[in-house]
């Protein structure tokens, strides 16, 4: 059987940040705790890179994105008092200030490919387009004539050619990109294509 994860060590600093090349990661929607629902990334080193646990009976409003070894590099909050489906990212476990915000885009007969609208108190930085449902999105930066700086794709098996579904897949981050602001955005964009 294929390996989702052949190894686990290192950490988000040492693996990540200093990154001026494409990073690769695997993506699996899987915790590594037992009974949570969560999130485990692996760089293509098959090192444990970021990880995500939320306990099944606990309120999905609260998303907290950590390092290997469990601390937390962002948090993913859902605002309450907003129209249409809207997150806010915040540096560790802050809770003023978003770094950014995310807004799922209503109005698809403007913009039929358009997913999300990222931006910051008045700029917008991203746009995602795509379908997330079929593992096959990119974001774009606004900024930058619309330059993908990061993919969603399916994750195909190395032997046998098969697919692992849509629990397994790969997150492709450009340099331009911080892989945890690639990786908090699919975390966004999975919750809002939950049905609640």
């Amino acid at each position: 059987m294929t390996k989702v994860h052949p190894k686990f060590s290192n950490t988000y600093e040492k693996s990540l940040c200093d990154s001026k090349a494409t990073v690769a990661l695997t993506v699996w929607k899987k915790s590594l705790l037992f009974n949570c629902d969560g999130f485990t990334v692996y760089n293509s080193n098959g090192d444990l890179v970021f990880r995500v646990d939320n306990y099944m009976n606990s309120p999905r409003d609260n998303i907290v994105l950590m390092d290997a070894s469990g601390l937390p590099l962002l948090s993913i909050r859902r605002k309450k008092l907003s129209l249409g489906d809207c997150w806010g990212v915040y540096d560790g476990e802050t809770q003023r200030d978003p770094l950014f915000t995310a807004k799922k885009n209503v109005n698809i007969l403007t913009n039929k490919r358009s997913l999300v609208w990222v931006s910051t108190k008045k700029t917008v930085l991203y746009e995602i387009e795509g379908s997330y449902g079929q593992r096959s999105c990119k974001i774009v930066d606004v900024r930058r004539n619309k330059k993908k700086t990061a993919e969603i794709k399916k994750k195909d098996a190395m032997v046998g050619g098969g697919s692992f579904g849509k629990d397994v897949f790969k997150l492709i981050v450009e340099a331009e990109m911080e892989p945890r602001v690639a990786m908090a955005l699919t975390i966004i964009l999975d919750q809002m294509s939950r049905s609640y």
